[in-house]
């Protein structure tokens, strides 16, 4: 699978080279500063591996995404575990769903927050469509789902020893149709999705890297180069994973994209994106809040999330530091 995988990206970088060659020489020919027009070639660049990347989960997703549901909903004692590995799916609707099965009570505080903690939302697609950082991934996946199990674990601990915790509802309730990103449907997916939703989350997507790319750049131009640009960002700071913490709570996937593109260009360190990840549950938290009762119980999940994305982004921090 390892190389099938290696091979099918290998491709695309070679037809990715064959199909931007003009583009590229039209852009080298534009009156453009070097640091914006590598921006654009970029971001251009990214375009086919994007596209090829959300078709395979959105096929997945179809074929899955109730299998992966009902998994959740029964996995009992084993929900932190089923729900950070589920979660850690490069796919925007498991928190929305995750949280539609908790204000129901179909799943515990503890699996929701592993679910929260360990989604990675666009950071896996991003990394992805640049072939020379996928050894980024498993190093940041490995740390999520960790942090998503033990934490769940404990969270599920505390709670039934020292609160009358509600016991889980039994009855096997239909979850209503919830609405992902580009408003698709991810619960009960629907064929005409297997192609626009690629195409249209792509082309969202593609918006948000080039603008982040472009930023990114200018820094990096004025910085006077990728090593001085840490600086810019609080470099070695503990402040920088508390920040990181704060802004992946925005429920918007252009965040995740910003910190994972932040990471790559080396303006953050490893635990400020790691702190930024999993705070960054995206749309779930929303569901939640809408949701849930009470509300002071969604409150206490999201201040959760944060404070244990921050404590875990400032102790990975310290370590590689």
């Amino acid at each position: 699978m390892q190389t099938l995988i290696i091979n099918t990206i290998s491709a695309l970088n070679s037809f990715n080279e064959q199909l931007f060659s003009q583009f590229d020489r039209f852009i080298d020919i534009l009156p453009l500063s070097e640091w914006l027009a590598d921006a654009i070639k970029d971001s251009f660049h990214m375009l086919p591996f994007l596209f090829f990347i959300f078709v395979v989960i959105e096929i997945i997703e179809f074929f899955y995404s109730n299998k992966m549901t009902e998994l959740a909903k029964y996995s009992s004692k084993a929900g932190p575990v089923v729900g950070s590995l589920l979660a850690s799916f490069p796919q925007c609707g498991f928190s929305v769903i995750a949280s539609t099965l908790y204000s129901k009570r179909l799943i515990t505080q503890g699996t929701l927050i592993a679910v929260f903690l360990s989604t990675s939302d666009e950071a896996i697609p991003v990394i992805l469509s640049e072939p020379t950082k996928m050894h980024l991934i498993v190093p940041i996946l490995i740390a999520k789902i960790f942090i998503g199990i033990t934490t769940g674990y404990l969270i599920d601990f505390l709670l039934k020893r020292f609160t009358n915790e509600k016991s889980l509802q039994t009855v096997n309730n239909d979850i209503e149709i919830e609405e992902g990103c580009c408003k698709h449907h991810v619960h009960n997916p629907r064929k005409r999705d297997l192609l626009l939703h690629p195409l249209e989350h792509t082309l969202n997507v593609f918006v948000f890297i080039l603008l982040v790319t472009i930023g990114l750049n200018y820094l990096v131009f004025i910085a006077g180069g990728e090593e001085h640009l840490g600086g810019y960002f609080l470099n070695n700071s503990i402040w920088q994973p508390i920040i990181t913490a704060v802004a992946g709570l925005i429920p918007n996937c252009a965040i995740s994209i910003a910190i994972t593109l932040m990471y790559i260009k080396g303006a953050i360190g490893f635990g400020s994106v790691i702190s930024g990840l999993c705070s960054s549950a995206g749309l779930g938290l929303l569901v939640l809040l809408k949701k849930n009762t009470p509300f002071k119980d969604s409150l206490k999940i999201i201040l959760m999330l944060l404070s244990v994305s921050i404590f875990w982004g400032i102790i990975i921090q310290c370590i590689y530091n």
